[in-house]
């Protein structure tokens, strides 16, 4: 009696499960391809505004000015591969 009633809401557990997705899937993959579709066309109206042939720089790297000398690097020994 147990096993039966243990397969009968298991069966029913999945059936609801099944039917919630079937419900719930389809919204959200609709809202999800809404937000991409928005967010490509923000993107295409931003590139629209810039006149052609202009370039704009996001980032750039701080500059650093090397310190040290170049004696103070060591010296250079040459070396003869021995076979």
């Amino acid at each position: 009696m147990v096993l039966l009633k243990f397969f009968f809401i298991t069966l029913l557990v999945l059936y609801l499960l099944r039917v919630i997705f079937r419900l719930v899937f389809p919204v959200v993959l609709a809202k999800m391809f809404s937000k991409v579709q928005q967010k490509a066309q923000n993107q295409s109206r931003q590139q629209s505004t810039k006149p052609e042939g202009s370039i704009s720089i996001d980032y750039m790297p701080p500059k650093t000015e090397k310190k040290g000398n170049s004696d103070k690097l060591g010296d250079f020994v040459d070396y003869e591969e021995v076979k």
